[in-house]
């Protein structure tokens, strides 16, 4: 696109409501974050965040077909990384309600830009970089919260290729000015016949009907050749998209920390004290872990090499040394600080000797190479 037509679209968008910084409403479309893994392989019937920070697998029904999912170095100029779907096991046998689809999720208070619901709604621009192994078309979906929903074919070739897709206002469905999902951006890679037996809804948005979400694309597990690639991904106010929108990586770092905290001990060789607390009754084992960026809602709390120890009980052991009694790492509750921004667990149940002490200091010991996840994803 010419520097002319890119003025254009973009002084189009300030007159339609957009423009501007932080036009961008969709989080890490350059692929740059990927704190869980940058590889995953066997996934493709298990709904589910894997890799790449604010992306997610949705599928139907069960399917034989299974893919890698990644990180990818694979880029257009002005990129570094990409999203990269492998094809490892082909399913030639679609059934009805089989799909795959990749898909991000839009906190409705983010987008109230729009004014989706009002007489005042705005159009949505949406653009991407895509590029595959061969030839196919494929479907780019929005869908809000109310079952509303409008969906646009797009083609994928062998060299990289920036799609642009234009989703008129909509003055039905508001979305609620919350924390919860208000939109769903939806890629449609495979789909069996509820999904795509139907005639395409592309002219503008509609109350769903599944059978025509997904008309007329290709089957991404048609063969272990299949692959896809997609970055760049943008959505904003306005009829044409404009450039896409880079950012600083600790800006959009800090974005998927509000989904996603982690603390990790990679690298580090005798592991760390991950969080403190202290006992506040007889097995009743309260841990702290304080994050650097607040939390979207509660999160669910996964630890992979590690358990809370008490310190400096009663008896011979030396102020700040471990005690032998070891906390059981059963499943703690949860409990919740001002902002969302400390985490609480109580671990309820321990063993060893010591077990009525009160008021005793424990920290959580992380192991060398492991790590403590905190997902509050949508």
């Amino acid at each position: 696109m010419s520097k002319a037509a890119e003025l254009a679209n973009l002084i189009g968008n300030i007159n339609a409501g957009g423009g501007g910084v932080n036009r961008n409403v969709i989080i890490n479309g350059a692929m740059n974050v990927a704190q869980r893994s940058t590889s995953e392989a066997s996934r493709g019937d298990d709904s589910g965040y894997y890799t790449i920070d604010r992306w997610r697998i949705d599928t139907g029904s069960s399917t034989d077909g299974r893919l890698t999912m990644s990180q990818d170095s694979s880029a257009p100029i002005g990129f570094a990384n990409s999203l990269k779907f492998d094809c490892t096991t082909a399913d030639t046998s679609i059934a009805a309600g089989e799909k795959l689809v990749l898909q991000t999720k839009i906190e409705g208070q983010n987008a109230q830009i729009f004014a989706k619901g009002t007489s005042s709604a705005k159009p949505m621009a949406l653009s991407f970089y895509v590029k595959g192994n061969a030839s196919a078309t494929y479907v780019a979906e929005i869908f809000d919260s109310n079952d509303r929903q409008c969906s646009k074919t797009f083609n994928v070739t062998t060299d990289w290729t920036r799609i642009k897709l234009s989703f008129p206002a909509d003055t039905t469905g508001t979305l609620a000015d919350d924390n919860a999902t208000g939109l769903f951006v939806n890629f449609h890679l495979n789909g069996g016949s509820n999904f795509t037996s139907g005639t395409l809804n592309s002219s503008g948005f509609a109350s769903n009907t599944n059978a025509n979400r997904a008309v007329g694309i290709s089957s991404f597990f048609d063969s272990t050749d299949r692959t896809f690639f997609l970055t760049g991904c943008q959505l904003e106010v306005g009829q044409n998209p404009t450039e896409f929108e880079h950012e600083p990586f600790d800006t959009t770092f800090t974005k998927c920390e509000r989904y996603l905290g982690t603390i990790d001990a990679a690298g580090i060789d005798t592991g760390l004290t991950a969080g403190w607390g202290m006992t506040r009754a007889a097995n009743n084992n309260f841990v702290s872990f304080p994050l650097a960026t607040p939390l979207r809602a509660a999160p669910a709390v996964s630890v992979a090499g590690g358990v809370p120890v008490r310190f400096a009980a009663e008896g011979a052991q030396t102020e700040g040394s471990n005690d032998t009694m070891v906390i059981n790492s059963v499943t703690p509750s949860l409990e919740f600080g001002n902002n969302n921004n400390l985490v609480c667990l109580n671990y309820a149940a321990d063993t060893g000797p010591n077990t009525t002490i009160n008021s005793q200091t424990i920290g959580f010991m992380l192991n060398a190479g492991g790590r403590i996840l905190f997902d509050a994803e949508l």
